[in-house]
């Protein structure tokens, strides 16, 4: 099974052979453990390269000089467990916080065998995240409306964390309600792997002065 993606994309995004053979083991991987975990829709195994790899290497070139991530609900580790074996080059150390522990058995392993510097903590988010302040980015995909991103990250946002959340067709909604409890800095990147979808970059969050 291959993707016809996989040249382009590997090819834009410059990363070295060694790199690129170790998102070839994390698909392997992917492949490997799908029938038995579900780590992602069926569907999306066959364009595997643009649908996850590519919509996870783009937060990667967004914030080039960030070296901390945190990425909460990783799942099958995207974008967290790609976005370390794409950043290892760089220098960057990735936090997965999963609370599933049959995902978080396949995170660990695949970081293992891909010596991805990635960290996988078997938690729920809202008692471990105030561990992570300082951390330069916190990320999340497909995981919770905006409004409930921001209240597990408000530690992290209104310290100088800076959030990349990719989002859908539907992200001016979530961004609607959102504002009616957090003032929120924001601004809307396109996705290049969806015309319709967004990624939320937040660099600043409070309370309302209201609440």
């Amino acid at each position: 099974m291959s993707d016809p993606d996989r040249a382009r994309i590997l090819a834009a995004s410059g990363v070295s052979r060694e790199t690129a053979e170790l998102l070839d083991l994390y698909v392997a991987q992917l492949r490997r453990w799908q029938p038995i975990k579900n780590l992602v829709g069926p569907a999306t195994l066959v364009e595997v390269w643009s649908r996850h790899i590519d919509d996870a290497l783009q937060l990667l070139d967004l914030a080039p000089e960030a070296r901390t991530w945190l990425d909460l609900g990783s799942g099958a580790g995207i974008p967290g467990l790609i976005l370390a074996i794409a950043g290892r080059e760089r220098g960057i150390q990735v936090d997965l916080v999963e609370s599933n522990a049959r995902k978080c058995a396949f995170l660990t392993e695949t970081a293992r065998l891909t010596g991805a510097p990635a960290r996988v903590r078997n938690a729920r988010i809202e008692t471990v995240i105030g561990e992570y302040q300082g951390v330069d980015i916190v990320c999340a995909r497909a995981l919770a409306p905006m409004t409930q991103l921001l209240a597990w990250t408000e530690p992290l946002l209104k310290t100088g964390t800076t959030g990349l959340f990719p989002k859908g067709r539907d992200v001016q909604a979530e961004l609607t309600q959102a504002a009616a409890q957090w003032r929120v800095v924001n601004d809307l990147v396109p996705s290049r792997t969806d015309s319709e979808a967004r990624i939320v970059r937040v660099t600043a969050l409070a309370a309302p002065s209201h609440r």
